[in-house]
């Protein structure tokens, strides 16, 4: 369908996000200054990746699509979908057509593949959040620490700080 139909297409543990919107200047620009602003703090090894391929946990039936994700450059040579494993942080700039599927899907996806650090951007409030340190729960893996804050402020992924001075909002 990838072929035939605009957007994106991921599978969650509730069945397909097809994502039809064709992504908007604002997210766009706020993928590349995040990605170029945290492949300056990365060491040696470590990129912030965009693009291809999914990640992927087929035992879980699980495959998601990161705007960004830090990982091993040596974690992305082979074959196929990443192993969400090898991914370090998944970032996140929330979609205004479906921001549910980032702040809802994505958070319970994100844990469940054992991401442990999922940052989310939101052009709509010029504001975000930065979740880790995954536990179980009835409901099943979750991330018990969040931290909030707003453009302007510095914001720690993992163990990297990148300003957010500059990230554009969506317009009303």
């Amino acid at each position: 369908m990838g072929d035939r139909l605009p957007g994106t297409f991921e599978v969650t543990v509730e069945g397909i996000v097809h994502d039809r919107r064709t992504p908007a200047r604002p997210h766009e620009l706020t993928v590349l200054r995040v990605r170029r602003r945290l492949e300056q703090v990365l060491p040696e090894g470590l990129v912030a990746h965009t693009g291809t391929p999914d990640v992927e946990h087929a035992g879980e039936g699980v495959m998601r699509h990161p705007d960004v994700m830090v990982i091993a450059e040596a974690d992305m040579e082979g074959e196929g979908s990443f192993d969400p494993y090898t991914v370090l942080a998944a970032i996140e700039v929330v979609s205004r057509s479906n921001p549910d599927n980032d702040w809802v899907g994505k958070m319970r996806d994100y844990p469940l593949l054992g991401i442990p650090v999922y940052a989310l951007f939101d052009p709509r409030t010029g504001s975000g959040a930065v979740l880790g340190d995954i536990h179980t729960t009835p409901a099943g893996p979750r991330y018990a620490a969040r931290r909030e804050f707003v453009y302007g402020e510095k914001v720690t992924i993992g163990d990297w700080t990148i300003p957010t001075e500059g990230l554009p909002l969506y317009a009303d």
